[in-house]
């Protein structure tokens, strides 16, 4: 099934996400203008308050409107959470002493001892090395 990325939506006007509610955890209603839409489609959307996180909701039904032309609204699944909470951090790498300056998401309803392992499977994402010490793509490929 097609994905849609609406994660760019100043780009291409006739390309954007309206709103993107949480219904329940899991459950989102989407609306949005233009990307012929289907069930079993995938939406790639920016998580509000974020520079760079996206996160990626499964299409289950989709209704087009008449009025504006192009736009739909759609009922999507996606990750379950409570209260997305954001945070910024930093790293340095141990090897050449670069900085990786992140963000990350973590339901804040797990608490603060999910903070470090949510933190830690981003770098991962980013390509950096963790597991206590940090390592940037330079350096984890040096023998």
């Amino acid at each position: 099934m097609p994905e849609h990325d609406f994660r760019y939506a100043l780009l291409n006007p006739a390309h954007t996400l309206t709103e993107c509610r949480a219904l329940m955890p899991g459950r989102y209603q989407v609306t949005g203008t233009g990307g012929s839409v289907r069930p079993g489609d995938t939406l790639l959307v920016t998580l509000k308050g974020s520079r760079s996180l996206s996160q990626r909701l499964t299409v289950e039904k989709v209704r087009h409107l008449i009025n504006p032309p192009g736009q739909w609204v759609a009922v999507a699944s996606g990750p379950v959470f409570r209260e997305l909470r954001i945070h910024q951090w930093q790293v340095n790498c141990d090897g050449c002493g670069k900085t990786l300056d992140f963000e990350f998401a973590v339901d804040a309803a797990l608490g603060q001892a999910a903070q470090a392992p949510a933190a830690e499977a981003r770098i991962a994402e980013l390509g950096w090395q963790g597991d206590g010490r940090h390592f940037c793509p330079t350096c984890k490929e040096k023998p």
